[in-house]
């Protein structure tokens, strides 16, 4: 195994350096995730005979191993990072390839759990590499690129189906196969043909919680809490309400990436001129009108074009999340960010274990409830990102630290 480090890998060619093997595996992710994604509601309503209270409990269990990813801490022990990503990766790919051969309730649980262990542990060591391979100040730029690139693979694959799934008849089972073998396929290729990149601070191997990080944990669990009603119900409610077919999903969410494509490198370009504080912000305001008007789309009727118009917003909104990982990238400890990454994704994801579970009891008595306490998040979510300092850095984590304070254990 070849081990180069960061400050030699501008020497190798540029297909073999650090940042590529980024944007290969930012698009071999989606190529598997996307696909199951755009078929998931159709599946488990015409295969499973899900309700909405299915469709939570199988939300839960595939969140269950990203309220676990504070294993990977354990796990880079013995395992390099860089690895572990790639062999998540595979487990994703293979997860997805077999969803279609388990259409039962309980296949489809497991099936999902498989594919969630790879997919969590992967966006776990994603986010700790992307942080430790690019450079802060060109961080916001390359990860809006980046962003683009995964969205250009959602893109493939939503445009394949839509031009494919009628007009060939095919079935869950040849898709699944399909998009997962590929994944695994890339992954392997990024597994063989690159070498083990060392960043040259050392990650810290035991949990790493710091009072001067709070800031941090408190806009990841809300992130955690309102995506997971957005992830769950939004696309749900389309198929649910609005009788959408699988090819009609996939164009949804084909525009959704299309535009995620064209605007997340100016995205990553807003970030770095107007900083994390302010894109977070607009992203909180615009997401608490979104699920007000998702709310409304129940209550007085409002129709289809709506909906959809509001899940492309959605969905861009979304994409200014990585401003979070601008921000703990300037407070960090450099030796910290895969023991925080992985601590990080445990408490995104500690609503996300019962979130999906619970409102799928609200949803069936009221859908619209659910998009408004969806906007009551993302409420809470810019009170605490207007805490965010214009210019962060080590002992300057919030706006009630002055820039000079020392770092804070």
């Amino acid at each position: 195994m070849q081990i180069v480090p960061l400050s030699e890998a501008k020497h190798l060619p540029r297909w073999r350096q650090p940042v590529v093997l980024l944007f290969l595996m930012a698009f071999a992710m989606p190529l598997a995730f996307a696909t199951w994604s755009a078929l998931l509601n159709n599946f488990v309503i015409e295969r499973g005979g899900f309700t909405g209270v299915e469709i939570g409990w199988l939300h839960t269990v595939r969140e269950i191993p990203g309220f676990l990813a504070v294993g990977v801490i354990f796990l880079i022990i013995f395992i390099r990072e860089q690895v572990l990503g790639l062999v998540s990766l595979i487990l994703l790919g293979v997860g997805t390839a077999l969803t279609g051969f388990f259409p039962t309730y309980g296949g489809i649980l497991m099936m999902t759990l498989i594919s969630s262990i790879g997919f969590h542990y992967y966006e776990t060591v994603n986010q700790s590499l992307q942080l430790q391979w690019i450079e802060k100040d060109k961080a916001p730029q390359t990860l809006g690129w980046i962003v683009a690139a995964g969205s250009g693979a959602s893109l493939l694959s939503y445009g394949t189906l839509v031009v494919s799934w009628k007009a060939f008849d095919l079935s869950y089972e040849f898709v699944y196969m399909t998009a997962g073998g590929v994944c695994v396929l890339i992954a392997l290729f990024c597994l063989f043909a690159y070498p083990q990149f060392e960043s040259p601070n050392p990650q810290n191997k035991k949990m790493v919680l710091r009072r001067r990080y709070w800031l941090y944990y408190a806009l990841q669990f809300m992130s955690g809490a309102r995506r997971q009603i957005f992830v769950v119900f939004a696309a749900f409610m389309m198929v649910e309400k609005f009788g959408f077919e699988v090819h009609q999903v996939t164009a949804l969410f084909l525009i959704n990436y299309l535009a995620n494509m064209l605007f997340a490198p100016l995205m990553g370009k807003a970030v770095a001129r107007f900083g994390e504080r302010n894109a977070l912000a607009f992203e909180y305001i615009g997401l608490i009108c979104v699920f007000l008007a998702y709310g409304g789309i129940y209550w007085f009727g409002w129709g289809v074009m709506l909906a959809a118009a509001l899940y492309v917003l959605d969905h861009l909104f979304f994409a200014l999340a990585f401003a979070l990982k601008t921000y703990f990238q300037k407070i960090a400890d450099p030796a910290d960010i895969a023991p925080t990454a992985a601590v990080a994704f445990t408490i995104n994801h500690i609503a996300a274990v019962f979130l999906p579970a619970a409102l799928g009891y609200l949803w069936v008595v009221s859908p619209g409830g659910v998009f408004w306490l969806a906007a009551g998040m993302a409420g809470t979510s810019l009170c605490l990102a207007l805490l965010i300092p214009r210019h962060p850095a080590p002992g300057h984590e919030t706006v009630f630290q002055t820039r000079l304070a020392a770092p804070a254990e």
